[in-house]
This record gives structure tokens, C-alpha cells and sequence, in this order.
């Protein structure tokens, strides 16, 4: 599930999700770690989960993105995780001023799918976030799952308004899709595979579409252990083969938290594209994850992998679930991003003893160096997370948009159940970060991968061939 927005004669807010929704403060009596540091930076919970459906695990609200168009910021989560896949609804919240309020609501006609027991991919549209249509379906593909959707903002692109939605199909060992829509997401074209190969098969591919009408599509292939890109240069009448970005290794995180190395991709003013993952290929003996990023001017040529400094590669700390923004008014040697995350403190940590917490870092040079890292909340015990048949669940992604300068990260947070119910809901930082007012002091230049790409001692394809979706 993802959100986008489409700017034409008037705004339009087109959120995408998998509406298989059937089939992405609380006590501290029992919080195993009073000993470690608290991370303080006062938030705002944008959403409730309200449903009483047996067949989700309540309270949780899991698996946020968000999009920003001058002052409005939308996200859009899963509601009420069920454990074998898919959630009781798809929540949103939207701010229209810049971050300082913000209004929740749940999106319509889901249940009603659910209820029928469809699988298929659907975009429901809002002239405004709040208001928000009835679902419109894309496609009814046997299995399918992590659908992103994006349009095409720019008013002197040959395909402006063109909308793209992308997911792979489980039931076809994760073929992927695209399907096009050139009015605002009421109808759409039938789908189609990149290179129209029947081979083509990822995970998590985020269409971006450049200011030529270019789109540029990253992903990760996880048969292959790899981070790809397709692209389309007509609007989405076809779409190239992927050429590979890079070769992922990430190291297996610890406690039986569901995490792997899926890309997040934002773009700057200029249609530089950003990705970012999970990779220990920095790290001796792949010990643990640094976040690393890899950028692109046409979704062809990809620069080499540069790890994000959070810390140093000696350091004990885990890093994963990476979510990218960059302001759109920003771009090239002066883009800034913004860049939220999970972390462990201690990498070899058992369950019972793995402390998560969420981080923000940002860069004012388009990623050549980067602030001191902000640990944002923190520390959540494992327990404290809804399950699945790929482990503990706090997300499969996170993300942060921009507005009005600031950057809003938007991420789950759990608190210690209360008996048996979880205390887990969307949050996102009260003032934002004001990335401009950040100082670049640490760089990652001429670092040399410890691990070579590829190498057959990690262990990420174990959970990926398990399918850490859904």
C-alpha cells in the first residue's frame, strides 16, 4: 500500500492499496529496558485503530508511506495487521498545514471487498484527503502484493497526469506489473511486464517519474539478491528490461523481526533519482546493516553503493527499514535529504532482548555528508509487535516527506501491551526536522566495501524466498 498525489486543473490525492484487507502511550510495568537510553524527541500519533474484526491483531496500525505536495503531507498505513497477510483497513491522515495539525479517517469500500473475498489490486482517489472515493480497480491478478502508484506532476511533460501503478504477483513467483491510467486513476490500462518478460519478477518496485515523463522504476530482486530499475520513456506503452543498480548483501536481523532489504526511492527537483537499502558489504564479516545509497540520472547508469555514516562500521548498531525524502524544491549538490530508520543499538541481541528504536539522519549536499544522527523514539521490546509468518511486525517500510523545508518522518510505534492488546499506531515527529539547520559533518568518501557483493556467507534470501511480504 502507497500514496501519491496528482496535480492537474485541481489537487487530487490517489492512494493505491493491496485490498486484500482480509487476506502490508501504554504502560511501562513490563518494559524490559529501563536501563537503556530513551529517545525523547516529542511526537504526534496520527492514527487509532478503532476495528474489533477477529481476525486482526488489535491495536496496530503498520506498514506507512506519505507524499507531500506544497503544504499538504498524506500518509497512508495498514490498520489492524492480520497475521497471515493484509490488515482490517487503510488508514490515512493528512496535514494541510505543513505538518502543525493533522485529521485521520479510514478508507472506503475495503471492507466490502474483503468481505468477498477479492484479491486484486484498487486505487481509491480524494480531491482533498480527506474526502476519498470508493475503491476502482486496477487489476485482479491471482496474488497480488507491495502495489506502489505514482503520477506524473510535471505540467510540461508530454505524459503529465499520467498515473502508474506497479506490484508483483505472488502466485507467479513474484512477477511484476505495471499498469497505466491517463485520467486521474478512473480507468486503467491493462498491465504489463518490464520487457514483456514473463520473467521479470522483484519486489517493492516505487515508480518515480522524472520531469521529461521518464519513469524510472527501482526494485529489488530478490531471487537474485539485487537491487534493479526498469523504466518507460512512452508513458507507460512499454517498459525496458531491469538493469541492475547493485548487488545486495544484508545481514539477517537479529530477534525474528520481519525485515530484508527492500529499496525506498525518492526523487530531487532535477529527476535525480535516490535509493536507499539495508547492506553489510561495509561492515567485516558482515556483521550488521548499514543504510547505503546509490542514485541515478536516467534509471540506467547507477552510481557504485556509498554507505550513509550513522555510525561508524566498528560500531555494535544495526540499521534497517530505510524510508527516503527529498525536498522537491532542492536538487543536485544542494538536495536535501531526509531519512528515517529503525535501528538496534547491540546487532547480536536475542528477542527477548533486542531494543528497536526509530532514527532520523539528513544531508544538505545531496547525500555527500551527512548530520549527526538523531535517535527519534525508542526502545520497544519485540513482544510489544503484532506477528506474521515472516516474524514481528513493526513494517516492511517507513518514509519522510517535506514540507514547508521540514522533514516528517512517518513510522510505527509500540508501547507495552496492556494484557493481551497492543499499543501500536502511526506517529510522526511534532516539528519536524529542519534539515537547512543541520551540519554535514560526516562523510563515507573513498570507503572500500569490506564484504564482496554477492558473497555467499550473508543470509537474506532465506526470508525473501519465505516471501517477507504481504
Amino acid at each position: 500500500m502507497r500514496v501519491a498525489f496528482r496535480s492537474a486543473a485541481a489537487l487530487c490525492v490517489a492512494a493505491i492499496v493491496l485490498a486484500a484487507t482480509g487476506c502490508g502511550s501504554g504502560s511501562s510495568s513490563n518494559n524490559p529496558f529501563s536501563s537503556f537510553p530513551l529517545a525523547t524527541v516529542p511526537l504526534v500519533k496520527l492514527s487509532t485503530d478503532t476495528f474489533t474484526n477477529p481476525t486482526s491483531q488489535h491495536a496496530t496500525e503498520v506498514e506507512p508511506d506519505s507524499f507531500a505536495f506544497g503544504s499538504t503531507i498524506v500518509a497512508a498505513f495498514q490498520v489492524g495487521r492480520i497475521s497471515g497477510g493484509g490488515a482490517s483497513d487503510i488508514g490515512f491522515a493528512i496535514s494541510t498545514d505543513a505538518g502543525a495539525t493533522w485529521k485521520n479517517g479510514f478508507l472506503p469500500g475495503l471492507l466490502t471487498i474483503a468481505s468477498g473475498g477479492a484479491t486484486q489490486v484498487v486505487v481509491n482517489t480524494s480531491p482533498d484527503g480527506i474526502n476519498w472515493g470508493n475503491p476502482i480497480a486496477v487489476s485482479k491478478s491471482p496474488d497480488p502484493d507491495k502495489d506502489w502508484i505514482t503520477c506524473d506532476n510535471t505540467i510540461t511533460s508530454p505524459f503529465y497526469g499520467h498515473c502508474y501503478v506497479e506490484w508483483d504477483d505472488v502466485a507467479q513467483s513474484g512477477l511484476v506489473w505495471m499498469s497505466t491510467s491517463t485520467d486521474g486513476g478512473q480507468t486503467w490500462a491493462p498491465a504489463l511486464n518490464p520487457g514483456n518478460s514473463v520473467n521479470a519478477g522483484g519486489l517493492g518496485g516505487i515508480p518515480l517519474v522524472q520531469p521529461n515523463g521518464t519513469v524510472v522504476v527501482p526494485m529489488l530482486e530478490p531471487f537474485v539478491s539485487e537491487i534493479e530499475a526498469f523504466t518507460s520513456s512512452d508513458g507507460g506503452a512499454s517498459w525496458s528490461l531491469p538493469v541492475q543498480v547493485a548487488l545486495v548483501n544484508d545481514h539477517q536481523v537479529a530477534g525474528g523481526l520481519r525485515s530484508g532489504a527492500l529499496p525506498s526511492a525518492a526523487m530531487d527537483a532535477l529527476g535525480n533519482v535516490y535509493v536507499v537499502w539495508q547492506d553489510c558489504s561495509f561492515r567485516a564479516g558482515c556483521t550488521s546493516n548499514d543504510l547505503v545509497v546509490s542514485t541515478s540520472a536516467d534509471g540506467v547508469s547507477w552510481t557504485a553503493p556509498a554507505r550513509i555514516p550513522i555510525d561508524t562500521t566498528t560500531s555494535t548498531v544495526d540499521h534497517f527499514i530505510p524510508g527516503l525524502g527529498i525536498d522537491p524544491t532542492t536538487s543536485g549538490s544542494t538536495a536535501h535529504l531526509g531519512l528515517t530508520y529503525y535501528y538496534y543499538p547491540q546487532t547480536n541481541c536475542a528477542p527477548a532482548s533486542c531494543a528497536l528504536y526509530v532514527g532520523f539522519i539528513s544531508s544538505l549536499d545531496g547525500g555527500n555528508t551527512w548530520s549527526a544522527a538523531t535517535p527519534i523514539t525508542g526502545p520497544m521490546a519485540l513482544s510489544w509487535l503484532p506477528s506474521t509468518f515472516s516474524g514481528q511486525m513493526v513494517a516492511d517500510y517507513v518514509a519522510t516527506s517535506f514540507a514547508g523545508g521540514k522533514a516528517y518522518g512517518v513510522f510505527a510505534v509500540a508501547k507495552a501491551k496492556r494484557g493481551s492488546t497492543f499499543d501500536q499506531a502511526i506517529y510522526t515527529t511534532k516539528a519536524g526536522f529542519d534539515v537547512a539547520a543541520s551540519q554535514g559533518l560526516f562523510s563515507s568518501v573513498d570507503e572500500r566495501p569490506a564484504v564482496a557483493h554477492g558473497d555467499s556467507s550473508r543470509s537474506p534470501t532465506r526470508s525473501y524466498n519465505n516471501r517477507l511480504i504481504r
